[in-house]
């Protein structure tokens, strides 16, 4: 008999319900009593969804990161949050976003370093080792949900991330190798399944997705050490990997000391079944056979057709779960009344892929003559889908033909331009500006909101907006910032702004996923052809610019950050999605530059964010995600200067990828990683300007002047000033202007008084 299990849920709730309750604690409208209660609410709930599987995944909910609770379990604190005296609570958000709530009377901590989980648009908190750690269990946030889980009369499988992965995530600020630490933290994880088993636990999900990635021989040999050790501990575990193939770390994988091993049968079907071939007959093979991903409805009687020979042979010990985390996807589908009937029916969030699963354990267990009608549905939904006129248009593909080589090349190289630029705009050595975005406050969402529900005219909701961007604009030139934007007052979200206004793209009321703490996206779904009736952002940016002299710069989504920020298709290649929705960009920069804007800011934030995991496969996917990036950006005269701007990734080792771009100018995040960035800059000569972030948005902390003086003079010793920017790391949506204003305040005055130290060398 087939088992079926899941690997993690959404923690944000149907309703964002956890953001909500997060915000209202840090601006101190809840205390932590309150919190947890929400939060315990929520993770009962969730547990509740998952009740019919054979497994249900406990210790996968958290009020931030899974990473940073491992960290924080492990007890690997960095000294300057350990030195606080308040609660691990207060802890924890001091590690997570730089304080804990508002109303704190400490705020100027500096926030672990984020990063994007994998190649996924989650972000993480890099823990923070050295030489020195020691590591001390702290498991009463995992050893209380098992307690309540068995309360709940829950089949409780304990997750928890593997110590492998837990050491190549981290960070070592001396340099030292991590797997020195490995005896240590092995040490640590003994203790903890021990205490998982006095728990009550009896299998644990032990996840090491870095085994879908490129593994240096003395890491292999760590996997073999750890293990061996671990093998003691009185529970089963199930080793889990996914996002990808194991490749050359299967044999490895099928031969650990483990109960268990999962893989990702949504991107390695195929090795799925070298999988089953070497993994010794006294072990259970979990399969990801939905994909934890995406939100497209699985093929049931196509899976069913790879799985039955796979049950035939393993019996019980074949077990059946989505690919990965459903954190990446969101609740259900039953909210959602207005999308096109004919959609929502291909349409499978969390807990429709929880359903998907039961369907395929009993198909496998007791015939596929006992869901004859679930397959039917399935496969009409899917047949509808795929012959219907909406998805595919004939201009947008003969659009795709007529692409040339020229299209993707600007007219002159970029010193030429540049020189073209500077000529025409006029700026200062180090000019100062912004990533896009203004704060969304209150009032702008409550007009947006209302504009949607009908209780506004356009005339009236258009008047509305003009007063945000008036406001925006005389706030950046009382600041003093030479490059300016107009606020994006108008935009709910980067991507879903751009996706309204694009065929071939529908939306869903209550789809939200976790990007990070209480911070959700809405991906928009990409069901067709993509193409752009009109205009999008001209006017918002000439009524901007009517108002200042300054220039405004013009902001646009790039391609594939687009397309990675979205619920693709699946019936085509991601790559031919990218070029259309390359195309529809296009025009629109077209028509801005014939609408007089002179800068463009084409945002590329998740190029990183698509690189496949291993190095072998990357230039194939850097080099059309590039070419869609420079078809999008390279249709302009060499006096229109181009930006682009990424966040939250490593950069480092795709750094002349990115030159390739040829922006005229990329921003950059710089600060919460405390400039490691620039070490790229010390191996490679960049050849474009660039402007890395100085000051840490994802904090609500407000530099002072002072320290953001040394980091631009930091920058100037490694980068020519005068191809050097200065900016926050990543757009203000989400931060408050109280904390905007002094900040961007205190960055140009930094900036100035790097100017005038460098004009006194000059003279």
């Amino acid at each position: 008999m087939a088992q079926i299990h899941n690997l993690g849920f959404p923690r944000i709730g149907e309703k964002r319900e956890l953001k909500f309750a997060l915000e209202a604690y840090w601006h101190g409208n809840e205390s932590a009593d309150q919190l947890t209660t929400i939060a315990d609410t929520l993770e009962r709930r969730h547990w509740q969804h998952q009740a019919q599987l054979d497994w249900v995944p406990v210790g996968d909910f958290s009020l931030y990161d899974h990473v940073l609770d491992t960290a924080m379990t492990l007890g690997a604190i960095p000294e300057r949050i350990r030195e606080a005296t308040e609660t691990d609570l207060d802890r924890y958000f001091r590690f997570a976003r730089g304080r804990s709530p508002e109303s704190g009377v400490c705020c100027g901590t500096r926030a672990g370093k984020m990063v994007k989980w994998f190649n996924t648009n989650y972000h993480y908190i890099v823990p923070e080792l050295s030489a020195n750690t020691q590591f001390s269990l702290n498991n009463r946030r995992l050893e209380r949900a098992l307690d309540t889980a068995r309360q709940e009369n829950i089949a409780a499988k304990p997750v928890i991330l593997g110590p492998l992965t837990f050491l190549a995530l981290s960070e070592f600020s001396d340099g030292s190798d991590p797997l020195a630490k490995l005896p240590d933290l092995v040490q640590v994880y003994g203790q903890w399944l021990n205490a998982l088993a006095r728990s009550g636990a009896t299998w644990v999900q032990i996840d090491e997705p870095i085994l879908v990635t490129d593994l240096a021989q003395p890491w292999q040999t760590a996997f073999e050490t750890a293990y061996h050790q671990l093998q003691s501990a009185p529970v089963k575990l199930l080793l889990t990997t996914y996002f990808g193939e194991l490749r050359n770390n299967l044999r490895l994988a099928c031969e650990l000391p483990v109960a268990g091993l999962h893989v990702d049968a949504i991107e390695g079907r195929e090795e799925a079944l070298r999988v089953a071939d070497w993994l010794p007959s006294h072990k259970v093979l979990s399969l990801g056979v939905i994909n934890g991903r995406n939100i497209w409805r699985n093929d049931l009687n196509d899976t069913l057709t790879f799985l039955e020979p796979l049950a035939e042979r393993l019996g019980d010990r074949l077990w059946l779960a989505p690919s990965c985390s459903l954190l990446h996807v969101p609740v259900t589908v039953r909210h959602e009344t207005q999308l096109d009937p004919a959609l929502k029916k291909t349409l499978a969030f969390a807990v429709e892929k929880l359903y998907e699963l039961q369907i395929l354990a009993r198909a496998l267990n007791v015939g596929r003559d006992t869901v004859s009608a679930e397959l039917a549905q399935c496969q009409q939904a899917l047949t509808d889908y795929r012959q219907s006129s909406k998805v595919i248009n004939p201009e947008v593909q003969s659009a795709l033909k007529a692409i040339r080589p020229e299209d993707t090349q600007r007219h002159s190289p970029f010193e030429a331009r540049y020189a073209t630029q500077q000529a025409q705009l006029s700026l200062p050595v180090l000019p100062t500006t912004t990533i896009g975005s203004f704060p969304q406050t209150a009032t702008i969402r409550s007009v947006r909101r209302d504009y949607r529900q009908g209780h506004l005219t356009e005339d009236r909701y258009r008047e509305a907006m003009q007063e945000q961007i008036q406001y925006a604009i005389a706030e950046q030139e009382r600041i003093g910032l030479d490059v300016l934007v107009h606020g994006e007052a108008e935009r709910n979200d980067m991507v879903e702004y751009f996706g309204e206004q694009l065929d071939g793209f529908a939306f869903s009321q209550f789809g939200w996923v976790q990007s990070y703490g209480s911070r959700c996206v809405k991906p928009p779904i990409i069901y067709g052809d993509v193409s752009r009736p009109g205009d999008m952002t001209v006017a918002w940016t000439q009524y901007a610019a009517s108002l200042t002299d300054k220039p405004v710069k013009g902001m646009l989504t790039g391609p594939v950050t687009i397309l990675n920020w979205s619920f693709v298709r699946e019936d085509q290649l991601r790559r031919e999605t990218c070029r259309q929705i390359a195309l529809a960009i296009r025009e629109e920069v077209n028509a801005l530059e014939a609408a007089g804007t002179t800068i463009i800011q084409i945002d590329e934030a998740a190029l990183r964010e698509g690189l496949p995991l291993r190095q072998s496969d990357w230039n194939e996917y850097l080099t059309w995600a590039i070419d869609a990036f420079r078809l999008s950006a390279n249709g302009v005269k060499d006096s229109t200067q181009i930006h682009t701007h990424m966040c939250y990734s490593e950069f480092n080792d795709i750094i002349d990828a990115i030159a390739r771009m040829d922006a005229d100018v990329i921003t950059i995040e710089a600060s919460r990683s405390n400039l490691k960035l620039l070490e790229a800059f010390r191996s490679f000569e960049y050849p474009n300007a660039i402007g890395p972030g100085v000051y840490d948005i994802h904090s609500p902390n407000v530099p002072d002047t002072a320290t953001l003086q040394v980091l631009v003079q930091k920058l100037t010793e490694t980068i020519p000033i005068e191809r050097l920017w200065v900016n926050p790391d990543c757009g203000l949506k989400t931060r408050q202007w109280e904390e905007v204003v002094p900040s961007l305040t205190h960055m140009v005055k930094a900036t100035e008084a790097i100017r005038f130290s460098q004009t006194k060398k000059a003279g």
